[in-house]
């Protein structure tokens, strides 16, 4: 699949011109960007080995005729309303780069290539066909809210870090079940689901599952109010060619701590811990999620 030039640069475009404080999130587009963690591994909870990728024969631009990845779908998927059917299947009636039903089949990155049937990954080969653990043909979009407060000491004072001399923010984060790493507290956009519900519900879900009535209220009213950080492609471990996640991050910050800064959180369900993380240069997240937080601690000229 060639990446035209002129497409390139509308992306460009479209990333640097966000804002003028926010970096271009390692410059993620297409026949630029070589995405690193869906590639040259073994596949999230089994043990499907991806053909390997070098970085010279990522973009579908770049010939790799011998090229023979494994093809890998989970069995969580059988059966689920969340998840397609088969290419194949004659059931199966689709219609890409567009809203098909309630489910959104659009790229936040461009139109993607067709090819035989399969949806073709924007960024390039991964090493492994089918769809592994996501539940969508092409696009899997999900949400995520970066929930900030500031990070303050015994009199209440914002706190500064010593190097920078900027202040320091702290980051709602969640231990992941699945892979044990932190990361944002997001989750899959339900079919017809807005993506300011799943923000909300994300969050209510994963970071206070023992929130009460008056403290949901809070949170709610909290939600209402957000800067949009990033929307695009994620280098995401379940990735494959044929289906890939996108995302939606949001940065909802707690300027003084009086709303959700000042509740216990409570990991829900889908994670096993969740903490106030100090957001720094050195802190490992889950996917791409260091590169999205990096964008918040820049927006809000905190320590990095």
């Amino acid at each position: 699949m060639v990446i035209a030039v002129g497409f390139c640069l509308r992306v460009a475009r479209q990333f640097s011109t966000t804002s003028s404080k926010m970096p271009a999130l390692n410059a993620m587009i297409p026949g630029i960007y070589k995405h690193s963690r869906c590639r040259n591994n073994v596949y999230p909870r089994c043990d499907i080995r991806r053909y390997p990728v070098p970085d010279e024969s990522v973009f579908w631009s770049q010939p790799y005729p011998d090229y023979q990845p494994p093809v890998y779908e989970s069995d969580v998927l059988a059966g689920k309303d969340w998840a397609d059917l088969d290419v194949d299947d004659p059931n199966f009636k689709v219609r890409w780069n567009q809203l098909d039903g309630k489910v959104s089949r659009v790229s936040f990155i461009g139109e993607y290539e067709v090819r035989d049937g399969y949806p073709m990954n924007l960024f390039g080969r991964t090493g492994l066909r089918g769809r592994g653990l996501l539940g969508r043909w092409g696009p899997n979009h999900a949400a995520d809210p970066v929930v900030t407060k500031w990070k303050r000491d015994a009199a209440g004072e914002p706190m500064v870090n010593e190097t920078t001399g900027r202040r320091i923010l702290q980051m709602c984060a969640i231990e992941r079940h699945d892979c044990g790493e932190w990361a944002i507290p997001g989750g899959m956009v339900d079919s017809g689901e807005t993506v300011s519900t799943t923000l909300k519900r994300e969050f209510l879900e994963e970071a206070m599952a023992s929130a009460d009535g008056a403290a949901t209220d809070q949170v709610e009213q909290f939600f209402t109010s957000g800067r949009e950080i990033y929307k695009g492609y994620v280098d995401d471990p379940r990735n494959t060619d044929n289906a890939w996640m996108e995302t939606v991050a949001v940065n909802f910050h707690d300027g003084d701590g009086s709303v959700v800064g000042c509740f216990d959180l409570h990991a829900g369900d889908d994670a096993a811990k969740v903490r106030w993380m100090d957001v720094d240069g050195g802190v490992k997240l889950y996917a791409s999620h260091a590169s999205i937080v990096r964008r918040v601690a820049d927006w809000h000229d905190a320590h990095w």
